[in-house]
């Protein structure tokens, strides 16, 4: 959830009012130009605003693509055990293949009927996931100093608080002095056209950076650390975050940088051994050839567009989830959580 002044911005919501049902959504394609509000009225509006970036980061599109199965559902007034939803759900499934937490959410929605209790029920449990990644985080940067971050991860990413970004903020909300440093993350820019606006929102202090500055950064304004989310993470640790975040790591290492990962749990593909089986999507030419709709290469350039880039484990310090921080060996700390309790039963129980 992303406070802009006194006005909270819900990434995505179920929109039911006097009409028919559908998903809502801030277009993040607009910021920071405008505040756009869409809305996702069929199984296809909901592929096409998580394949064109309309809706984006791991868990917001998990979250999304929950609202999406309760809308299929309620659309068609049938159970999940339906073919015609079924089928719809695997399509919102598929529309991205990288961020693991599209899947899960789809799957957690088929097993649980597709209701829309269940759908809400995701949304919540991100909020109160963001909440103590956050609060275990922020521990971790120190009281003063510059962070690196890559890409976004604030509640436009989320659909709650924020990873990585949400870290940050909470760091600051406790006092703490930091100035983050955004890489402006290329070729669509998230961290310049939203990192930087969240942070202004929340009033941290930032400087944008284009992303070959990062190492020059490192070495010139005494970062402390490094922090990333990641849209999908292998049990033995290496993590996909977006293309970019594998030279940060790099340059993070050669400079005694620690690089963490914030992620929530459903990040975590428990049935990875390792990153060489993530798969890499890779995106359309011209948002490499073009910038802003105008030609900044030749039209029949060659051009290698991955979305994301796979960071071993050997390059990450810590891994933020809800449940703490996992350090290596991940071959065994990660594991370990596959089997926790949801962080909402463990809520309930405590004291």
């Amino acid at each position: 959830m992303v406070e802009r002044g006194r006005v909270a911005l819900e990434a995505v919501w179920w929109e039911s009012g006097e009409g028919a049902p559908a998903v809502g959504y801030i277009d993040q394609r607009a910021i920071p130009r405008e505040v756009r509000r869409e809305f996702a009225r069929d199984a296809g509006g909901v592929v096409e605003a998580i394949a064109t970036l309309a809706v984006r980061g791991a868990p917001a599109i998990g979250v999304f693509g929950a609202y999406g199965v309760a809308l299929v559902r309620a659309l068609h007034g049938a159970p999940s055990g339906n073919e015609r939803v079924r089928q719809e759900a695997m399509r919102i499934r598929a529309a991205r293949p990288t961020a693991v937490n599209l899947a899960w959410a789809v799957d957690r929605m088929l097993r649980a009927d597709g209701a829309l209790a269940e759908a809400i029920a995701i949304h919540e449990e991100q909020r109160a996931v963001d909440r103590a990644i956050g609060a275990h985080g922020a521990e971790l940067l120190p009281a003063e100093g510059a962070v690196l971050t890559h890409c976004n991860t604030g509640g436009l990413a989320t659909a709650g608080f924020g990873t990585a970004l949400g870290v940050i903020i909470a760091a600051h909300d406790a006092g703490k002095r930091l100035h983050v440093l955004v890489d402006e993350t290329r070729p669509l820019l998230q961290g310049a056209r939203l990192t930087t606006f969240e942070l202004a929102a929340a009033g941290v202090p930032a400087t944008l950076i284009v992303d070959g500055a990062a190492a020059a950064a490192m070495r010139d304004k005494k970062i402390a650390a490094v922090i990333v989310g990641a849209d999908r993470i292998a049990r033995n640790g290496d993590t996909a975050n977006k293309i970019g975040t594998y030279g940060v790591a790099i340059a993070a290492a050669y400079h005694g940088i620690p690089f963490y990962v914030a992620a929530p749990r459903s990040t975590i593909d428990f049935a990875l051994r390792d990153g060489s089986g993530i798969i890499i999507e890779e995106r359309a030419a011209d948002e490499v050839r073009k910038f802003g709709g105008v030609a900044t290469a030749p039209e029949d350039v060659p051009v290698y567009n991955p979305a994301f880039d796979v960071t071993p484990a050997r390059l990450v310090a810590g891994i933020i989830t809800e449940y703490g921080v996992a350090r290596p060996p991940y071959e065994v700390s990660l594991p370990a959580l596959e089997t926790r309790p949801a962080l909402a039963v463990l809520e309930r129980a405590a004291p």
